[in-house]
């Protein structure tokens, strides 16, 4: 399963009510090592409840940014 797989399924058991731990433990049972960390899960759940409509990322301008250049490669 896919990072917006997982996502979807938590944004539609948190509609539902379904605690994160509880969600978390479906998701174990199922997936097994895939499965995003209980506080991955609660962080996602909580954002749902906030009413976050997108199960994708959101751009951050705190992101590094790396780029390969011929300059920084004879370095």
């Amino acid at each position: 399963m896919n990072k917006e797989n997982f996502r979807f399924y938590i944004k539609v058991r948190t509609a539902l009510n379904i605690q994160a731990k509880d969600i978390h433990e479906e998701l174990c049972f199922v997936c097994g090592d895939e499965t995003p960390s209980l506080k991955t899960i609660e962080e996602w759940s909580k954002w749902f409840r906030e009413n976050r409509e997108e199960a994708e990322d959101e751009v951050r301008s705190d992101s590094l940014v790396i780029e390969t250049t011929s300059e920084n490669i004879e370095q």
